[in-house]
């Protein structure tokens, strides 16, 4: 018999104004004349598991792992404007780093629903960029650390496609699922 274990996981983002409603793009030149409104600034995308992150799941399985894991006292993500495509399965961090970086929500990380229930192999992360932290042009890679600072490992990595568009005022929502499929 032959395992087919498989890691995936999926990275939900939405940039939110000022007053928590999400924000929508300029609609093109022919939706200005239709009157249409622009697109809503959410974007699902799949994720790459990095080669630190292959090395992180493994490490969690031992009876004292050697790396801390991605969690809620010590879990961040990064974002920035530097996705290239090239090599994403052996970055360390983003490319081209925008604004702070921010911690992971209380509570997180947590399984999607109940141990037992179908779709408890899911673990989610979330994480808010509040207003002032982000203030960058063409956001477009996210990356999930076990730490803050220059020693720690990233789990994985992500393309926001299409980039978004930062101000001061708005926050980054990101909803980060991964998914542990045994067949």
């Amino acid at each position: 018999m032959r395992d087919k274990t498989r890691i995936r996981g999926t990275v939900t983002v939405r940039v939110c104004d000022r007053n928590g409603c999400i924000k929508r793009r300029a609609p093109g030149l022919l939706g200005r004349l239709l009157g249409v409104r622009g697109r809503l600034m959410i974007c699902r995308r799949h994720n790459i598991v990095t080669r630190q992150g292959d090395a992180l799941i493994a490490d969690a399985l031992l009876p004292n792992p050697a790396r801390p894991k991605v969690s809620g006292s010590g879990g961040f993500m990064q974002a920035g404007t530097g996705w290239t495509g090239a090599g994403a399965k052996n970055n360390t961090r983003c490319n081209a780093p925008a604004g702070s970086m921010a911690a992971l929500d209380g509570g997180a990380p947590f399984l999607k629903v109940a141990w037992g229930a179908a779709g408890d192999t899911t673990v989610a992360y979330k994480a808010t960029f509040p207003p002032g932290s982000l203030d960058a042009k063409a956001v477009n890679e996210i990356c999930l650390l076990n730490g803050g600072g220059e020693g720690a490992d990233c789990l994985a990595y992500a393309q926001i496609s299409p980039p978004v568009d930062m101000t001061e005022n708005d926050t980054l929502q990101v909803l980060w699922e991964i998914t542990i499929l045994g067949q």
